[in-house]
């Protein structure tokens, strides 16, 4: 395992949190969002989206709408000269009990495997406890995308206030621990 990895989710992390999103002129990224994977990139990490996506198992929307979404995510990072290197998403109900729905590690566990990623050099960045949740169960250091934690049980390795702060906090871990 030698890449590194920041695993992002996408909605209320890297863009705004639109119920079950189902059109691509509804899906719109933070303004910072592009600056933070670029810092992220020129460090050497590998970018990769995390999602849930229920609203395809709960018929809201198909997985052809789905990748439009994500064209236009892809489209709007190019824009600024900005690539990520992958997504996976669930695409399942949550009473489907599948085992790559958040906070459950499978996406992130097939993406270490696709891109030889060592996990204990990688972060999970999210707005939501499932998303620091999931980056423990997949032996990450968590960064939580908030203005404060409400569950003080959730015990993140960092907290910030956007993803462009989430980016700079993890630069600052790496260089602590380099």
């Amino acid at each position: 395992m030698t890449n590194r990895a920041v695993f992002l989710d996408r909605d209320g992390t890297m863009a705004i949190d639109v119920h079950y999103c189902r059109r691509p002129e509804d899906f719109h990224l933070f303004p910072e969002t592009a600056k933070a994977i670029m810092i992220l990139k020129a460090q050497g990490f590998k970018v990769i989206v995390i999602t849930n996506q229920s609203g395809i198992g709960r018929g809201y929307f198909t997985e052809q709408t789905l990748a439009e979404i994500h064209r236009k995510m892809t489209d709007d990072l190019a824009k600024e000269n900005v690539t990520i290197d992958a997504i996976y998403y669930c695409p399942h109900h949550p009473d489907d009990n599948c085992d790559c729905r958040k906070p459950r590690p499978a996406l992130i566990l097939r993406a270490a495997k696709d891109f030889d990623i060592d996990l204990r050099r990688s972060y999970m960045v999210g707005d939501m406890p499932l998303d620091i949740n999931l980056g423990k169960a997949a032996g990450c250091r968590t960064v939580l995308v908030a203005n404060h934690i409400t569950d003080k049980s959730l015990k993140p390795d960092a907290v910030a206030g956007d993803i462009y702060q989430a980016a700079q906090t993890i630069l600052e871990i790496e260089s602590r621990n380099a």
